[in-house]
């Protein structure tokens, strides 16, 4: 999984690893600049907006969304977001043997990379092979590929250009959804792999940053990266060598640009759409009202897709180990941290109700589990799912069972230390911000001091991610169908088991390091979840991993926002959904002016 900024107009959907999100309203917002006004007279294009800069254009390396490799890449299948059905993409058939261990893919014939060179089986043996499967490669992507308790990788080679043989070690249901990982040029990037710096890593890890040449970007998705101006746009411009095509034979996209500028507040977004000049905006509950009643006067539809897919929470750092010989986090902290009765009052102690009532309008609903309430395998509240319904007296009650008490209404440990800490979350989020406002005065109700502190993103996600210098965080991640999507989050070694995170690849190691008995289990359970081809079976075991995440609440969910967006209604052929977004299917949008 990666980090999200919660989004929630998908221009497409990639069946990915789970990734964090920053932003829980913004998804895309449009505005005509200046100096592309006149080119927007002439050419079909959407202008869009997001929070902050891209961080890096090789894919294998990006811990975020929204990010731009929907747009410029493909893999060989895909998921429909409104039926949820596996589809072909770079792929135009595949074959399973009986034994559910053997796939054959045959591609499309005369696929092309955005350089014209042909995309053969030797770019999906390198992508595979050297890239995601590469150990020196640090690739959220690896995680949701291991199979089974050994955690084995599949076994992938070539059988002739057009044909590619993928064999597993024992049956793994998500295996046809994790093939839409995108596929990346062997001629441009081959080199790179093999290449090491002094270090003896293949200097593949700083190629392709923002930095690089947009020409430079070799992809085979409907759009390539035309410019990236820091801190003002990224433009995307149609692939001519796209493989799909209309119904006449034409070529698609039919938009032949996209332009996401750069915008660091979403009032400002909403400022720029209420003016005339934006395409589409993401709705946020504070912003729903006002925009309804102008639906008609300016040309747009909102469309509500139901419950967002991601999740958001907050979650305490439970990390017990020590770098260079300190701990990660204060001792006296962890304690409290690790505690459960602790976590559990704590969310006893969060009035959603509320929250939903006031920062989301009412336009939102309880989240409860780490499975998107539109998968298969969620268990709901009525189906035995442990809630935490606002409950202060339950709340001090837990707290004075796991040894807390009482001073003048503050809370303090056995020891006699004030129970206080920090709360991190991305800055420029109203409706984060609004959240973590309002959790320090919920917790103050129970003698606890909260902190609250938005930074900027990337000094956010650095603390996360790298420094691991953090007490308490309110974040999200995306969502989907296939529970194992959440197999980096889940299993202790994985890229996105933040809360209690061991150090990736080329990071400073810690001494120490825990897991605990139902961390275990979860990973556990996640494995045999993957192997199960029964759905009835599987959601029996993706249902004992809910009941354990929300009986030892590594990650306190809070409320999920309905999935809405505005969208100008020149644009013709918008099949909205939660899962996908808005924009999902864009190489058959068209704009009708």
């Amino acid at each position: 999984m990666k980090f999200f900024r919660q989004t929630f107009l998908a221009i497409k959907y990639f069946w990915l690893p789970i990734i964090l999100t920053s932003a829980t309203a913004l998804t895309l917002t449009a505005c005509n600049p200046a100096n592309f006004k006149s080119a927007a007279a002439q050419i079909p294009q959407l202008v869009t907006a997001i929070l902050s800069d891209p961080k890096t254009f090789n894919y294998p390396l990006s811990q975020e969304s929204p990010n731009v490799f929907p747009l410029i890449f493909e893999g060989l299948t895909s998921e429909n977001p409104i039926t949820g059905k596996i589809e072909p993409s770079l792929a135009e058939s595949w074959e399973i043997s009986d034994d559910k261990l053997r796939f054959v893919f045959t591609l499309r014939k005369e696929l092309k990379w955005s350089d014209g060179e042909p995309l053969t089986a030797d770019d999906v043996v390198f992508t595979f092979n050297q890239i995601y499967l590469n150990e020196a490669i640090p690739a959220d992507a690896r995680d949701v590929l291991r199979i089974g308790e050994s955690r084995a990788l599949p076994k992938v080679r070539k059988i002739d250009a057009q044909r590619i043989e993928f064999t597993t070690p024992e049956p793994f249901a998500p295996f046809l959804g994790t093939l839409g990982l995108p596929i990346l040029p062997a001629h441009t990037l081959e080199p790179f792999i093999k290449t090491k710096d002094q270090e003896g890593k293949p200097i593949f890890l700083s190629k392709w940053g923002v930095d690089t040449p947009p020409d430079q970007i070799i992809v085979n998705g409907p759009y390539k990266l035309e410019r990236y101006d820091t801190s003002q746009r990224v433009v995307f411009r149609r692939n001519p060598y796209y493989w799909r095509k209309g119904p006449k034979g034409e070529p698609q996209p039919y938009i032949e640009r996209i332009v996401w500028q750069i915008v660091e507040s979403t009032d400002t977004s909403l400022l720029q759409f209420r003016s005339g000049g934006l395409d589409t905006v993401g709705v946020s509950p504070d912003y729903f009202s006002l925009l309804k009643v102008q639906e008609g006067q300016g040309n747009f539809k909102i469309f509500n897709g139901g419950p967002a897919t991601g999740t958001t929470f907050i979650l305490f750092n439970l990390n017990k180990g020590k770098r260079d010989g300190k701990p990660l986090v204060d001792p006296i902290k962890s304690r409290w941290f690790n505690t459960v009765e602790f976590r559990q009052a704590v969310a006893y102690a969060i009035d959603r109700q509320t929250m939903i009532n006031n920062t989301f309008r009412g336009l939102g609903k309880p989240q409860n589990s780490p499975i998107s309430v539109q998968s298969p395998y969620y268990l709901s509240p009525e189906e035995g799912l442990k809630v935490y319904n606002y409950n202060i007296e339950k709340a001090k009650e837990l707290l004075l069972k796991a040894g807390f008490k009482y001073n003048n209404n503050q809370l303090i440990d056995a020891q006699g230390n004030r129970v206080r800490f920090s709360l991190l979350t991305n800055a420029g989020n109203k409706i984060r911000e609004a959240i973590g406002s309002q959790i320090k005065q919920d917790l103050s109700k129970i003698g606890i001091q909260v902190d609250f502190t938005p930074l900027a993103w990337n000094t956010y996600t650095d603390k996360l991610s790298n420094s691991l210098d953090w007490e308490v965080s309110m974040l999200g991640l995306t969502g989907g169908l296939e529970p194992n999507d959440g197999a980096n989050v889940w299993s202790p070694e994985g890229g996105l088991h933040m809360f209690n995170q061991k150090p990736q690849a080329g990071q400073k190691p810690v001494q120490g390091w825990e897991v605990a008995p139902w961390e275990a289990a979860i990973s556990r359970l996640y494995i045999q979840g993957a192997r199960e081809l029964d759905p009835a079976k599987r959601k029996e075991i993706y249902a004992e991993t809910q009941k354990i995440t929300q009986e030892n609440l590594p990650f306190i969910y809070l409320v999920n926002a309905l999935s809405m967006s505005a969208v100008r209604n020149r644009f013709e052929g918008i099949r909205y959904s939660a899962l996908g977004g808005a924009f999902w299917n864009i190489h058959e949008i068209k704009v009708t002016d």
